[in-house]
């Protein structure tokens, strides 16, 4: 059985941590390789700023590795690394690394939705599997902040209050 390569966005938002962990559950086999990825904002050239940025960025990640515990034998690699547009160092990264799947939990302020709208093909973006695992906890009455053009994108949207 080949190795499969499976990026997983690292956000501070509860999406995220249900996305990892439902990833984990149902698309995890013996022997891939999890990358916990976070791209933080260079939002200041003070070098002291960035590696602050970068530090919490890294202990995002670990409190995502730190889930794995119930899965032994896990091979986890984390990278952290800044971008500007989100999205778009998302996309470098994820092909750089030759990934065969992205996980992202989708949020309001998902950068799926930004780059949905920017490129009409996402998923040839990426040249892997795009999993945007939606919770129940991430989805609010009031949604109309969204563009509702979701039902069109090309991605595998999996809503987890309705498999439950």
């Amino acid at each position: 059985m080949d190795m499969r390569k499976i990026v997983v966005v690292v956000e501070d938002v509860e999406a995220a941590r249900t996305a990892f962990e439902w990833a984990l559950h149902n698309l995890l086999r013996y022997g891939d390789l999890i990358t916990l990825l976070h791209v933080f904002p260079k939002r200041s050239r003070s070098k002291k700023k960035l590696r602050l940025s970068r530090l919490k960025g890294f202990q995002l990640a670990l409190s995502f590795k730190d889930i794995c515990s119930d899965f032994p034998n896990t091979k986890i690699e984390i990278v952290v690394t800044e971008g500007d547009h989100e999205g778009d160092r998302i996309v470098a990264v994820v092909r750089e690394i030759g990934a065969s799947a992205l996980v992202v939990g989708l949020h309001d302020q998902s950068f799926l939705y930004k780059l949905a709208m920017a490129h009409n093909n996402i998923a040839s973006s990426f040249n892997c599997r795009v999993l945007a695992v939606k919770s129940n906890a991430s989805s609010s009455p009031d949604s109309s902040s969204i563009p509702n053009s979701s039902t069109n994108m090309d991605f595998s949207q999996i809503d987890l209050a309705g498999l439950q």
